[in-house]
């Protein structure tokens, strides 16, 4: 499984006083290790995937004030959030005999550090484990995965724990 991945880490790239209270980029994630744990993740989730040679996605690391802006341009919510995906393709989008030979685009994900930080904290991991439960989630939506209900809810959880297991992180969560 290949994935090309486009790592934009705004938040640790800027100087502003808030990422380097938070981080002093000790917790910043090498795009290497993003890399292979995309790789890992699709190959887990291969069944659920549309066929493609290898997979192009996007992730970008920002700040609440960013992600806010992004909440209520496209889910009309002006607030910030955790994590926010935008899907290129359709749940179950045909595919031409053309694009089974190029990457396929499945979509950005956009996480707030700021939040992401807040909410290991009160989770008591560490922000590298939250940015990945996050990403997961992210990755999820981007396949198609979603949680109107309880029930799906659980699933999609369930799914995520897996991922993370994948790449060694074991999370606690209640179901």
């Amino acid at each position: 499984m290949q994935v090309e991945l486009d790592v934009q880490d705004l938040f640790y790239e800027s100087s502003t006083i808030e990422a380097l209270e938070i981080g002093n980029n000790d917790n910043r994630i090498a795009t290497e290790t993003w890399e292979n744990w995309f790789n890992r993740w699709l190959e887990t989730l291969h069944p659920h995937l549309p066929p493609a040679p290898s997979y192009e996605i996007g992730l970008r690391l920002t700040d609440d004030a960013e992600v806010q802006s992004l909440n209520a341009q496209y889910r009309h919510q002006d607030k910030p959030t955790d994590v926010l995906s935008f899907a290129a393709l359709e749940v179950d989008f045909p595919q031409s005999p053309e694009m089974v030979d190029a990457p396929l685009y499945l979509g950005d994900i956009v996480i707030s550090v700021n939040t992401a930080q807040r909410q290991a904290q009160q989770q008591g991991h560490s922000l590298l484990t939250e940015l990945a439960w996050l990403t997961a989630h992210g990755l999820l939506h981007l396949l198609g995965w979603d949680h109107p209900d309880e029930e799906q809810l659980m699933q999609m959880l369930k799914q995520q724990v897996i991922l993370l297991k994948t790449i060694s992180i074991d999370i606690d969560i209640e179901y």
